[in-house]
């Protein structure tokens, strides 16, 4: 009997390690060519006298109505000074981001072997909050002053369903984004269950590209909202069913359900419970159940058409 139980156990840790592998492919062996420079620290640092080396080092950022005049008024600004200073306190060292940069690139390069690593640029945008991630081919520019952490007097202002994803653990989340961004071609469908998969679709990608990151931080929810959409998945698919909204093209189910907001537009009590993109959500589960019950390589993922990949999604909301 103990011989049975000891089988029993060295089996079940065999395939626990079997579906890790399964689920975080080994990327240790691709290499990648990029270069992260600091020009918020190069820039904010300079003086009259220094200022020719970066504008050498970093040509595309100034252009010629930039002049040096306003060069060296904007680096000795007192609110500029101030918000370089807040941003140092942050990132003075940025070895952990480089890392998930680094992995990042990897994997987006296991699934797509033609991927060509951009050079990353860190620099302060006024916290310009539209502008968090630029993808431009072959750089990739982030906003640092962005992601000071939720709590930041600089985003006292700010609705606090935006504060939430202004942390340092989401920049990695909003890099993988830009890029994947560029994968899809723009959406004409105009079904809401489509709009849905086309979402979900581009969450899944997500999962890939960044296997160690919390499904939490991927869809930009607070632990409570999480929560919620899982505990209330069945609730939320019946409603979209019964009020019969899968196949309408009313644009004003992306407000609802589909765009960044505070709360998901039910019009019911539940609402003020609900996390925003509560669409999204829901195609991301459409989308894994497809995948779970389909054998397709990434980029067949992304190329098939959202009405194909729903009827042989089989699926089902947790209860």
């Amino acid at each position: 009997m103990r011989f049975f139980f000891t089988v029993i156990i060295v089996l079940c840790l065999f395939f626990s390690c079997s579906d890790k592998k399964l689920d975080h492919i080994n990327v240790s062996d691709i290499t990648i060519d990029y270069s992260i420079k600091r020009y918020d620290l190069d820039f904010y640092s300079a003086n009259k006298k220094t200022l020719p080396k970066v504008k050498a080092k970093y040509p595309y950022l100034f252009p010629k109505q930039f002049s040096d005049s306003l060069a060296i008024a904007k680096i000795n600004d007192k609110d500029e000074q101030e918000l370089f200073t807040e941003t140092q306190k942050v990132f003075q060292d940025i070895s952990k981001l480089k890392s998930q940069i680094s992995s990042l690139f990897k994997h987006i390069k296991y699934y797509n072997t033609n991927f060509k690593a951009p050079n990353v640029i860190t620099m302060l945008t006024n916290i310009d909050y539209d502008s968090r991630v630029i993808y431009a081919d072959s750089l990739l520019f982030i906003s640092l002053d962005v992601y000071l952490g939720k709590e930041h007097k600089f985003y006292a202002d700010y609705p606090k369903y935006i504060k939430e994803n202004n942390t340092k653990d989401n920049i990695i989340v909003d890099v993988a984004q830009s890029i994947i961004e560029t994968q899809f071609l723009p959406n004409r469908d105009r079904s809401f269950i489509n709009k849905m998969i086309y979402e979900g679709k581009k969450m899944f990608v997500l999962d890939k590209y960044l296997p160690n990151i919390s499904d939490k931080l991927k869809i930009g929810y607070q632990i409570d909202e999480l929560n919620w959409v899982i505990e209330n998945e069945e609730q939320v698919w019946k409603y979209f069913i019964e009020r019969k909204l899968l196949f309408s093209t009313d644009i004003k189910l992306n407000k609802r359900f589909l765009d960044n907001a505070p709360f998901s537009k039910f019009y019911l009590e539940a609402d003020k419970n609900s996390p925003g993109r509560i669409g999204v959500w829901i195609g991301w589960q459409i989308v894994k159940s497809y995948m779970k019950h389909n054998d397709v390589s990434l980029q067949k993922l992304i190329q098939i058409k959202p009405e194909d990949l729903f009827k042989k999604s089989k699926y089902k909301p947790k209860k």
